[in-house]
């Protein structure tokens, strides 16, 4: 379980922020959640950040749910969750949930609530309701032409602050960027076959996850993130994939970039 960890991790650290990228929604009721994250973030001293999503239609209806309305449903669990998290109750009347319910929280403080938007109606509701977004699969130009002007936009018509957008991309160093591109390709297929990743990999006119992935020599994929960054992205995600003979080598490679990357980007 993630928030577990990160409560363990809380105690392991002083500084950084504790990110959930992201929880399943469907499987979890709002006020479970509430209860949960207050608690973890009350233990990691005010260090949370809660991303949560609907998830994917496959993955939901394989445990026996209905994959229903997600824009809807992600709208109403945050508007719940804020509540919850803030004041301690809520009474909501919607069209996907309706309840009462209450519980204390003495000392509370407010964390960021992401989720994880990449479709015009959810890109909406992030920049509406929630404080950002994370994203996956979402290439520079899906960023650059759809995600950041879509979700900026709803944020500045609703009167609310500029959203985060955390981008979550595969990074490789490795020198020869062809086969990383190809690693990637075959890591993350799963990603390119289901149906939200789809749409936002042809948004960006990217054939699959490796034309996504940050990948080539350390001064090719410092150029790479910065394509991000300029691109909108405001926090990097970095999921480091192993490349070439050597695993162990290659990801030692990467987060030695990752590290020297810090602050400059």
């Amino acid at each position: 379980d993630v928030l577990t960890t990160l409560a363990l991790a809380g105690r392991e650290t002083q500084k950084i922020e504790l990110a959930t990228g992201v929880i399943p929604t469907y499987t979890r009721h709002p006020n479970v959640l509430a209860q949960q994250a207050a608690t973890v973030n009350a233990a990691t001293n005010g260090r949370l950040v809660l991303g949560i999503g609907p998830s994917h239609r496959p993955g939901v209806e394989r445990l026996g749910l209905a994959y229903d309305r997600p824009a809807l449903h992600i709208r109403e669990y945050v508007q719940i969750l804020r509540a919850l998290t803030t004041e301690g109750a809520v009474d909501f009347q919607g069209d996907y949930f309706q309840m009462a319910a209450g519980f204390n929280l003495p000392g509370a403080q407010p964390f960021p609530i992401l989720i994880s938007a990449l479709a015009p109606l959810m890109l909406r509701v992030a920049g509406e309701v929630a404080d950002g977004t994370i994203t996956w699969m979402a290439g520079v130009t899906a960023l650059r032409q759809h995600v950041v002007p879509s979700i900026t936009k709803a944020a500045t018509n609703a009167g609310r602050p500029a959203p985060r957008v955390v981008v979550g991309v595969p990074v490789a160093v490795t020198d020869d960027q062809l086969a990383g591109r190809a690693t990637a390709a075959e890591t993350f297929q799963i990603y390119g076959k289901l149906e939200n990743y789809r749409r936002v990999l042809d948004r960006g006119e990217a054939p699959g996850p490796g034309d996504v992935a940050a990948t080539g020599t350390e001064t090719e994929v410092a150029d790479q993130l910065a394509a991000y960054a300029a691109a909108g992205a405001t926090d990097l995600m970095a999921v480091i994939y192993p490349t070439g003979d050597n695993p162990t080598a290659s990801v030692q490679r990467t987060t030695e970039l990752l590290q020297g990357l810090v602050g400059t980007v």
